[in-house]
């Protein structure tokens, strides 16, 4: 059995074992990434050698730590690292260059239909329709998107947003409010087969999708990182937020983010109901502060940003152009008029 995994702000590991038993056996720890001192590469190996093929990734950990000479130094090298890999190659997860990748980045569409296309899209990923997908949003309308659970009168201003010309939709995956304007964001889902994430932890699966973004931004400059459970940001502030949905019992996953290029925060404010523990939760005085546009931090044009995105992506994964077919459009639109477009839905949590 085969498992690699990145660790994320760190170096490639990978591992190669057997199972007999239910324990592991023959395990061998390899990757790009810097230890010290060289004996600490075997102990690594001896210390899975024989253990239980059931043990979690923590428990794992736990016995590598355990086992390390004195005075060990690690470089994009973890002990959770290595136990995530462990579970991957137990569960035969795949990599992101097992799969041929599709790009949709079509013209704006209304708030309702991108709701419909997530689910649409990520299902046939699921089914096996469709190759895993990523896909740029472009915005017909400006919007809030609340979170699956999230209470609609506690999250938005109802006359505020009319006022605005704000359409508020509900998306299937939890997490918080997002403020859009055409223009001023940058939103993409990433459609993935469960394979791709198999062997880690929900929080794990996060950091390990948001990578490739990350990468993406320290080529145009920006140090960037994850910020458990699912924010990026940076030393100047947060400047995107993710959300998952596991569709078809995992048979797929739905990874969507929303980063901000150029938010009026003033507007923001006026329509989300941002109470101060959220704020205080992100260690923050006002909502004008939460969210550091990447306008500034770049100095590029929105689409300049976009394209650096997905050229970065193509580099190291590989991406073909694509898009949505006739047939999967229909089924799209058909569920944004009867689910994603309703008022049962979007106050579904009142």
């Amino acid at each position: 059995m085969h498992g690699e995994y990145k660790v994320p702000g760190g170096k490639l590991v990978i591992v190669d074992l057997d199972v007999e038993d239910g324990r592991l056996r023959d395990v061998r720890v390899a990757g790009d990434f810097f230890l010290e001192p060289d004996e600490a590469l075997p102990a690594i190996d001896r210390a899975l050698e024989g253990a239980p093929a059931d043990l979690d990734t923590a428990a794992l950990a736990q016995r590598i730590e355990a086992a390390l000479p004195p005075g060990t130094e690690m470089y994009g090298l973890t002990t959770e690292g290595i136990g995530v890999t462990v579970r991957r190659a137990l569960a035969q997860a795949t990599d992101w260059t097992d799969h041929d990748w599709q790009l949709v980045h079509d013209g704006p569409q209304p708030p309702a239909l991108h709701m419909a296309l997530d689910e649409v899209l990520t299902a046939e990923v699921a089914a096996g329709r469709r190759p895993p997908t990523l896909r740029v949003w472009e915005w017909g309308a400006p919007a809030v998107v609340i979170g699956s659970f999230q209470s609609l009168r506690n999250e938005v201003d109802p006359a505020a947003a009319e006022r605005h010309g704000i359409t508020v939709v509900r998306r299937i995956s939890g997490g918080g409010a997002m403020f859009i304007e055409p223009g001023n964001t940058i939103t993409y889902s990433l459609s993935v087969p469960g394979s791709l994430v198999s062997g880690l932890s929900f929080t794990d699966s996060y950091a390990y999708l948001d990578d490739w973004v990350l990468g993406a931004l320290g080529d145009m400059g920006i140090r960037a990182w994850y910020q458990p459970l699912n924010d990026i940001t940076t030393e100047a502030g947060k400047i995107a937020g993710a959300a998952q949905k596991r569709v078809a019992d995992g048979g797929a996953v739905l990874h969507h983010v929303t980063m901000a290029y150029d938010i009026d925060a003033a507007k923001m404010v006026d329509v989300l109901r941002i109470g101060r523990e959220k704020l205080s939760d992100k260690g923050t005085k006002s909502a004008q502060k939460r969210v550091d546009p990447l306008r500034r931090q770049t100095g590029l044009p929105r689409e300049a940003v976009i394209e650096r995105m997905i050229d970065s992506f193509r580099g190291r994964y590989g991406l073909t152009e694509g898009g949505v077919t006739d047939e999967e459009m229909a089924r799209a639109q058909e569920l944004a008029r009867t689910k994603f477009a309703t008022p049962e839905w979007t106050a579904r949590v009142p």
